[in-house]
């Protein structure tokens, strides 16, 4: 595979030729993900970590505020609000980044995948002005990707799709937010969990976010199981 889904011949030839970065897009390129020097794989909440500082920095972060999706990992938010920004999040989806953005004058936003949207430049993803905008970075720093990188820490992250009879009971389920809380309570300071729907699929999607693997594998097979229940097998 290839492209900002499959980064790993990417990653691997920046290796090969000792390269100092490496840009992988999708096919209309409105997403990228990089790759550092050292053959790591850097996505969307990295490369929105290192734009915003480098924006409030400049003083182009207006209002001090950047938009992302429920899906961005907590380290990128522990990592906002260490340096006085607030991270707004949206569901998923860039056209409600765009939306949020435009209703809060906001200079930055994005999502995990890559898309990202700088509205000094456009009111839309480009990936080819994202990697720009990184690589000015590094110009201006003199720093390796690796060490612009390093400014948010990345949570273990799980994401299961789980097949459901009718993906619209977890709405109407009374005592939704009472598992969530009740998974962040199992999982610890810091965790993050989130179940939903699938707009496009007959799943409910759970993310979970913690520090122990272990203990997240177990809450998962918990969590699937009690949505299992309330949203019924998947039909035939």
């Amino acid at each position: 595979g290839c492209g900002s889904l499959h980064t790993e011949s990417m990653r691997q030839t920046v290796l090969e030729q000792r390269a100092d970065v490496g840009l992988s897009f999708d096919g209309d390129a409105d997403r990228v993900i990089l790759s550092d020097e050292q053959g790591n794989e850097i996505n969307g909440d990295r490369i929105m970590a290192m734009s915003a500082l480098f924006l409030k920095e400049t003083g182009r972060l207006r209002h001090d505020v950047l938009v992302a999706t429920i899906m961005s990992n907590l380290g990128l938010e522990e990592a906002m609000r260490a340096h006085g920004i607030r991270l707004e999040r949206t569901k998923v989806g860039d056209r409600y980044v765009a939306e949020r953005m435009r209703e809060l004058g906001a200079a930055l936003g994005g999502e995990q995948s890559g898309h990202i949207i700088f509205a000094e430049y456009t009111t839309t993803g480009d990936g080819l002005l994202t990697a720009l905008q990184v690589l000015a970075l590094m110009q201006r720093t003199g720093k390796p990707l690796s060490q612009l990188a390093q400014v948010m820490t990345q949570y273990p992250q799980i994401l299961r799709n789980v097949r459901v009879g009718d993906k619209h009971a977890w709405e109407r389920y009374e005592r939704a937010e009472e598992v969530e809380q009740w998974a962040i309570q199992r999982l610890g300071n810091p965790s993050r969990v989130n179940i939903r729907p699938s707009g496009t699929e007959p799943v409910v999607r759970i993310m979970i976010e913690a520090t122990d693997p272990t203990c997240m594998e177990q809450v998962m097979a918990e969590l699937e199981q009690v949505v299992r229940q309330v949203c019924g097998e998947p039909k035939e």
